[in-house]
């Protein structure tokens, strides 16, 4: 070893933790962000009854603080996704988290329905601006490989987890006695004021600023992308509700509308020299698998929440914050998941991966489909009388904790691989849509599962539900309460069925990516021909 050697410098050990320690809370903003756009689609299920009880607000239109939001997200998604694009990411982020946390914070203080109403599409607004910002922030702001990889695995984990966050945090906030006079409900939405804000006012401080191609803007395309979408989200939302179904009027005249202006919208974007939507975004065989997938699986595992959420409360008989809690397993096992798939995708093709992940949470959704539980005339009639409940055989932690673990990890194996897959070779002018596109595909496919496995739940429970609520009038049970025992008694025929279905749904999507998903792991450690590293 020479002298010479010995007097080179060495690499900056400060300036590279520095970089390090700014990935981090750019990370950790991004998260944060994404986690409180997620849980707010569940975080006001709980409350609900409060707040009909508070507003006045009658069952049919109480839907709407759930329709609402999914409207304005899913609607609005790949607009939002374009803008950042076009304006700048960061840009887009930050006033996306602050529509989010200014509409929370009308929520949170509405003396009406209309006022709450309207904040709900508000903060629709808000995430669907900032959710596709912060994925495609993810895209440009990691480095490809390792880093960028384990950046997707925590980006993944909220996505998955915030469902399960939102109904803990929802049963909770709900349950507290009035905070400076506040309710527990209107908790549910002021508690993202300040999150929001601070992301926001944090993020030029963390996050690098992309190129804006101001001027270019689709207006026809988004119009008809917009409210295309605005149909088929609203029509499938309407179609899971017993009260309406897919033989309402408004379902398909919702729906037909959908269909004609995406029909519209295609041709638009065939023409027009700076599309909304490239279709060269889908020209990638790995890219679209990744997109149909991703369609696939949420459908399945937000019916899954929906179904197993009602079965534990209405059946198992636990309370809305116990039942928040059964869910707290997922919350951990998609984490873990999540970090293994992100570290084996650095040595293992993510077909490897996502399949095995896709099989797990099939399994997974099959073992819920044999729940069983005693629910003949005779059961109903002890219930009737007081003589314990329905899911009294029912063993948490034998006939569900295992079935939430196994699905927990299998969707967090799934979703890294897919997300990276999913926007990997983008262009870098095509980040945004490319994250808008696959945050759309998830909501759309989530309300059209939802749709589908109510469909299916009814028409098993249906038959069932009159045959019981007719014995049990017969047994002199008043009319009222023997239908109110009928449908708890009917209803895990059609929630088994619906997870059948739903198993059958993400075996597709797992038998998809087997035979399409052929991107190799050494590809992913790059940008690729396509992709443009920046920041």
């Amino acid at each position: 070893m020479t002298d010479q050697t010995l007097t080179e410098p060495v690499a900056p050990e400060p300036a590279r933790e520095k970089k390090e320690l700014h990935l981090g809370w750019a990370l950790v903003l991004i998260s944060i962000a994404q986690l409180m756009v997620v849980l707010d689609a569940s975080i006001a299920n709980i409350a609900l009854p409060f707040i009909g009880e508070d507003l006045n607000i009658n069952d049919a239109n109480l839907t709407w603080i759930v329709t609402g939001y999914a409207l304005a997200f899913g609607g609005l998604l790949l607009l939002g996704g374009r803008l950042g694009d076009l304006y700048g990411r960061r840009r887009v982020f930050m006033i996306g988290l602050a529509v989010f946390a200014i509409a929370s914070l009308i929520g949170g203080f509405a003396q009406n329905e209309a006022m709450l109403l309207g904040s709900r599409g508000l903060q629709g607004l808000g995430a669907a601006l900032a959710s596709p910002a912060a994925l495609a922030l993810i895209t440009t702001t990691f480095p490809a490989g390792p880093a960028r990889n384990r950046a997707f695995a925590v980006y993944a984990a909220m996505s998955g987890a915030g469902a399960a966050v939102g109904l803990i945090l929802g049963g909770w906030l709900t349950g507290l006695d009035p905070v400076i006079g506040l309710e527990g409900w209107r908790l549910t939405f002021l508690i993202n004021v300040p999150i929001g804000l601070v992301a926001a006012s944090l993020a030029p401080r963390f996050l690098h600023e992309s190129e804006s191609h101001p001027g270019e803007l689709d207006v026809p395309g988004a119009i008809t992308g917009t409210l295309g979408l605005l149909g088929l989200v609203y029509g499938f939302s309407r179609a899971g509700e017993a009260a309406h179904g897919w033989g309402d009027p408004w379902t398909l005249a919702s729906l037909a509308a959908g269909v004609a202006l995406l029909v519209v919208f295609a041709v638009v974007e065939s023409r027009v020299k700076h599309p909304l939507l490239p279709v060269r975004v889908f020209a990638n065989r790995t890219r679209a698998t990744s997109f149909l997938v991703m369609m696939l699986v949420p459908a399945a595992m937000f019916a899954m929440f929906y179904f197993l959420s009602l079965f534990i409360q209405l059946v198992v008989g636990y309370s809305p914050l116990n039942t928040g809690f059964a869910f707290l397993p997922f919350s951990f096992g998609i984490v873990v998941g999540a970090a293994l798939s992100s570290n084996l995708v650095n040595r293992i093709d993510p077909r490897f991966i996502a399949g095995v992940g896709t099989l797990m949470a099939t399994v997974a959704l099959f073992g819920f489909s044999r729940l069983e539980v005693p629910t003949g005339t005779a059961d109903l009639l002890a219930v009737a009388n007081g003589d314990g409940f329905l899911g009294a055989d029912v063993n948490y932690w034998t006939s569900i904790f295992p079935f939430i673990v196994l699905m927990s990890i299998g969707m967090g194996a799934t979703f890294v691989p897919l997300t990276l897959t999913a926007v990997h070779h983008l262009r870098s002018e095509d980040s945004g849509i490319g994250s808008g596109v696959l945050n759309t595909m998830q909501q759309v496919g989530g309300a059209l599962g939802l749709a589908i496995l109510a469909t299916v739940s009814l028409h098993f429970a249906d038959g069932t539900k009159t045959d019981l609520a007719r014995d049990l009038t017969a047994q002199g049970i008043p009319s009222e309460n023997a239908t109110q025992l009928a449908f708890i008694g009917s209803f895990t025929e059609g929630a088994t069925a619906a997870f059948l279905v739903g198993a059958i749904l993400i075996a597709i999507g797992s038998a998809a990516i087997w035979t399409f998903l052929n991107v190799k792991h050494e590809e992913l450690a790059t940008d690729g021909p396509e992709g443009i590293h920046v920041g």
